[in-house]
């Protein structure tokens, strides 16, 4: 939802006074990256990894078991980057009732 033409002053106003009480603090948030996308990828070559050996070593039971908790772990960081990319669907339109 976008701001109106009073709310987007007020917002440059509170920005302008952070960047002028707090310049250190300003800098050190400019500086904050985003996971880049190596994070994603990784973890989506750990999934598929994980389910091909879990696949092919379906009959040794400790190799299948090292392809389950690599494809576990590959599954958590990808939720994880995920999140950290704050990825959303965009079709998802949460109806906030308005407070007052």
């Amino acid at each position: 939802m976008p701001l109106d033409d009073k709310e987007q002053r007020i917002l440059e106003e509170i920005e302008r006074r952070f960047y002028e009480e707090d310049p250190e603090l300003a800098r050190a948030v400019k500086k904050i990256e985003r996971p880049s996308r190596i994070g994603v990828r990784l973890s989506l070559l750990g999934v598929v990894a994980g389910l091909a050996i879990i696949i092919a070593y379906v009959s040794v039971t400790w190799v299948a078991a090292i392809g389950f908790a690599l494809l576990v772990a590959s599954a958590t960081a990808l939720v994880n980057a995920l999140r950290l990319r704050d990825w959303r669907s965009e079709d998802v339109e949460v109806d906030e009732a308005p407070s007052e």
